[in-house]
């Protein structure tokens, strides 16, 4: 029985390679996003009272391609050594961990205006959204900020629906607002 020397092994010389190229997985996700929105936008049914020289087609036809370019432009430049630089941080200390108490606060808040905004309406959610993502961001102004969001929900809400004709649900102030 014969024991031979094993060679270096490929796993430790692969990982070294991944994680100085880690920036294609950001080409990875362009290029998927890219071919997402292309392949929505041929499949996309089209009247022919549609048609045109600019259709619905048009816009995710380029937002797909330019994302594509971008995938393979940004792949090529990583794989000629192109480093994305390290955030300098003006303002913030790298060195500290990241503050999850606020990010799970913030997605609390947003999940909190998905479910509330069918019952509630967007005047409503909406104004629970500013003040609970002001609160979550630090804000303590108690007495000034719920005044704050009900008025930015407000104006939102009759921008959209009014101005801009997109429908938002109003829930129990339909009559009154």
């Amino acid at each position: 029985m014969t024991t031979g020397t094993a060679g270096p092994t490929p796993g430790p010389k692969r990982a070294h390679w991944l994680r100085d190229h880690s920036e294609l997985g950001v080409s990875v996700l362009l290029l998927v996003l890219g071919v997402l929105v292309l392949t929505d936008a041929l499949t996309m049914s089209v009247d022919l009272t549609q048609r045109g020289p600019v259709g619905p087609r048009t816009v995710p036809l380029v937002v797909g391609g330019g994302l594509l370019v971008i995938a393979v432009l940004l792949a090529a430049d990583v794989l000629r050594g192109g480093r994305g630089e390290a955030e300098g941080g003006e303002d913030i200390d790298l060195a500290e961990p990241a503050d999850w108490r606020t990010v799970l606060l913030l997605a609390g808040v947003f999940l909190a205006n998905a479910v509330l905004i069918g019952p509630f309406g967007f005047p409503v959610s909406g104004a629970l959204l500013f003040w609970g993502s002001a609160w979550a961001l630090g804000s303590r102004h108690y007495d000034r900020d719920p005044l704050i969001a009900a008025g930015l929900s407000l104006v939102t809400y009759f921008v959209f629906d009014s101005l801009l004709g997109v429908p938002l649900p109003g829930g129990p102030l339909m009559g009154v607002v």
